[in-house]
C-alpha cells in the first residue's frame, strides 16, 4: 500500500469507529466516498441501476450495523466491497442474471478525457467483458478497476488466492482471444499457465 492507501484507510477506519457510535454524519461521508466505486464495481455484475443502488443501499445498511464489529483483518475498502459483493450475489439471486445490454451503458460509469477517442475502445472492452463470466468480470474489475491486491480479492470474495488467480489467467485468456476477434483480427492463443 502506498502512503495515499494508508491514508486513506485511516480515515475510513475513523469513519466507522464513529458510525459504531451511531454517527450519522460519517455514514454518509463513507457513503459518498464509496458509492462511485461501488456502482463501477457492481456494474460488473449487474448492468441494471435500481439493483445496483439497492445493493448499495443494502451494503452500507450492513456496514452501519457491523461497524463495531471491524477487527481491521484487513482494509476498510475490502470489507466495504466484500459486502458490497455478497448483497450483490444476494440480488442477482432475487432478480436473475440478466444480460449485459449495451445500450444502458453510461458515459458516467466510464469518464474519458476525450470521449470520442476513447468510446471504441470503452465499446471493445465492455463486449469482451460481457463475455466473461460474473466472476471473471468481478475479479478484472477489482485487479485492474479498483486496484485490489490478489489476496484483496481472495477475501472480498471468500475463496482461495488460487481461485483469484485462475479466474483472473482465464479471463484475461478470453480477453486476448476475444478482443482482437471484435477488432475483426484473428484471435492469439498464446499464454501458458506458468
Amino acid at each position: 500500500m502506498n502512503e495515499a492507501d494508508i491514508d486513506a484507510d485511516a480515515t475510513d477506519r475513523m469513519l466507522l469507529q464513529r458510525m459504531s457510535a451511531g454517527d450519522r454524519a460519517a455514514l454518509a461521508v463513507l457513503y459518498r466516498s464509496y458509492h462511485g466505486r461501488l456502482c463501477r464495481f457492481l456494474s460488473r455484475l449487474t448492468r441494471r441501476p435500481d439493483v445496483i443502488e439497492e445493493v448499495i443501499n443494502d451494503c452500507f445498511w450492513i456496514a452501519w450495523q457491523k461497524a463495531g464489529t471491524f477487527h481491521g483483518d484487513s482494509r476498510v475498502s475490502t470489507w466495504i466491497i466484500g459486502i458490497a459483493y455478497r448483497c450483490g450475489l444476494k440480488a442477482l439471486r432475487q432478480h436473475g442474471d440478466e444480460p449485459v445490454e449495451e445500450d444502458m451503458q453510461s458515459e458516467d460509469r466510464f469518464p474519458a478525457h476525450c470521449p470520442d477517442e476513447d468510446r471504441e475502445l470503452r465499446d471493445w472492452l465492455a463486449k469482451g467483458l460481457s463475455r466473461l463470466s460474473a466472476d471473471q468480470r468481478v475479479v478484472v474489475e477489482l485487479v485492474y478497476g479498483l486496484g485490489h491486491t490478489l489476496d484483496d480479492v481472495a477475501v472480498i470474495m471468500q475463496c482461495p488466492v488460487g481461485t483469484v488467480k485462475a479466474r483472473l489467467f482465464h479471463a484475461r485468456v478470453k480477453l486476448r482471444n476475444t478482443l482482437p476477434a471484435l477488432a475483426g483480427e484473428p484471435p492469439i492463443r498464446k499464454e501458458s499457465m506458468s
